[in-house]
């Protein structure tokens, strides 16, 4: 991953997951003040200058190969409205667990679940990963289509596993594995 440039990968409809840069600061910064994206990923309000950090650690993290984060561009604007990325990578185990939001203009248009198979087909494929996880609490209903929609199999619930504002939430496991690719 950090020996070569982070790719550009294309949708069907146009719509390109390209890294983030510094220009994005501003969606980035209204992620962290839109409702949904913060209750279900937890995501704190970001100042301007607290969003161009957190990009700039997006790009070490694809340089040290923990983490693989793009922006979600819809065919129709170069503009952020959206991430897809794969945290806690592991090359030697061959395994990472994704996150993913979109801005409420990008909903319900089917291009998280696009988004997330073509990840996934990088990440199987090309990058060589084995197993790639993805977790939801059971009460996001939306995040459970989108990973059964990119072929994500629900391998269980996993009780009382995360704290949200609300309190503790049961999550979902998907996954996907390189033989099923």
């Amino acid at each position: 991953m950090g020996q070569r440039e982070q790719p550009r990968l294309r949708l069907a409809d146009g719509s390109v997951l390209r890294p983030w840069r510094v220009s994005d600061v501003g969606a980035l910064v209204a992620a962290s003040e839109d409702a949904d994206i913060r209750h279900w990923n937890r995501l704190g309000r970001l100042s301007p200058e607290e969003a161009r950090a957190r990009i700039g650690r997006w790009g070490t993290y694809w340089r040290d190969e923990s983490a693989a984060i793009w922006a979600v561009a819809p065919a129709d604007t170069d503009e952020a409205q959206g991430l897809i990325g794969l945290g806690d990578v592991s090359l030697a185990d061959g395994t990472a667990e994704f996150l993913y939001w979109l801005l409420p203009a990008a909903r319900r248009r089917g291009l998280a679940a696009a988004a997330l198979a073509e990840v996934t087909r990088w990440a199987l494929g090309e990058l060589g990963l084995h197993r790639l996880r993805l977790t939801h609490s059971t009460a996001n209903a939306a995040s459970c289509r989108v990973a059964e929609r990119a072929g994500f199999a629900l391998e269980g619930t996993m009780r009382s596993a995360l704290l949200h504002a609300d309190g503790w939430h049961d999550e979902h496991l998907h996954a996907r594995v390189r033989s099923e690719a």
